[in-house]
């Protein structure tokens, strides 16, 4: 079991990644005997989730899966279920937990799924993977500091194509033609990367808040690349965005430095302008939302749009 983080703790990572200028935070150690001889509360824990140990070969990094599987898993054994991988799982994984379960608590709204999170490198902050693991060339922001490392996001999706999907895959009841991302911020800028490199890795793609705006709009370059080599997209994306990520001088509930909202909308545009004939997309502007609070109602709104629930 994993311990959950506050709220906070992702406030500070997602902030970073438009500014950067913050140091995300890692699950802190367990100090369960220590507290316990001092009388002290134990941390909380995610119930019904495991951790497994995932490293990676090639960079020699280690690397954490969390995994939550669904209510029916033990009690259905030949029934296969779609797989949602999640980034910045140190708040995304007990968030996403927590809403998958209670929109199906009166009635059917999103399909049961297995939830896997992908962890930041052991031994690092926050801040330090998602730099290195969630954006696609080194030019990272002038904010960043002097010895910050970007641009490794192909190698990070080689890793998890190579090493996490077949460990996730050979351990549970996966569904392989129904495997879900979930990003947002940097790590839907990762998401638009290996939607835009190797597309079919994932059937469904919920891209929140990214960061199109990362080293001169770069993203948009790759979405041209792709398009004069490709006839078509096969894939479901469903990608949200925050009212106020926009800027507007004068307004503090506005963005300062960057204006994500018309990035957003500018590659819905590119993108449907390709009539590629297996695209299916749909691109939401969510009211009287920043990019601390969109979160839980973007990846609400994604789960509804990539797992509705089956019609009985």
């Amino acid at each position: 079991m994993i311990r959950s983080l506050l709220f906070a703790a992702f406030a500070s990572i997602v902030l970073a990644s438009c500014t950067d200028a913050a140091n995300g935070q890692s699950a802190p150690s367990a100090k369960s005997a220590f507290q316990a001889q001092r009388g002290e509360g134990l941390p909380y824990e995610v119930s019904d989730t495991e951790v497994w140990d995932v490293p990676d070969p090639v960079s020699a990094r280690d690397y954490q899966v969390f995994v939550a599987l669904p209510p029916s898993y033990r009690d259905q054994p030949q029934r296969r279920y779609p797989v949602l991988y999640v980034t910045d799982a140190d708040y995304a994984f007990p968030v996403i937990k927590q809403i998958g379960r209670r929109l199906n608590v009166e009635r059917p709204t999103v399909e049961e799924y297995i939830l896997v999170g992908l962890s930041y490198a052991k031994g690092e902050g926050g801040m330090q993977s998602r730099r290195r693991d969630y954006t696609p060339t080194p030019n990272g922001p002038s904010t960043a500091p002097a010895d910050a490392e970007h641009g490794k996001a192909a190698a990070y999706a080689a890793y998890v194509r190579d090493q996490v999907l077949p460990f996730v895959a050979g351990r549970y009841r996966t569904d392989e033609r129904r495997r879900l991302f979930l990003g947002h911020s940097y790590g839907a800028l990762l998401g638009a990367e290996i939607l835009l490199s190797e597309p079919r890795l994932f059937d469904g793609y919920i891209l929140g808040s990214p960061s199109f705006w990362y080293d001169h709009h770069h993203m948009a370059e790759r979405e041209k690349a792709y398009a004069a080599k490709h006839k078509d997209l096969s894939a479901r994306v469903y990608m949200y965005i925050g009212e106020y990520e926009e800027m507007r001088p004068g307004d503090p509930r506005y963005a300062k430095d960057v204006n994500m909202v018309t990035d957003t909308r500018a590659m819905d545009r590119a993108l449907r302008s390709r009539n590629y004939p297996s695209l299916r997309m749909e691109v939401e502007v969510l009211n009287d939302e920043d990019h601390f609070t969109v979160a839980p109602r973007g990846f609400t709104r994604g789960l509804k749009y990539l797992l509705p629930a089956k019609a009985p």
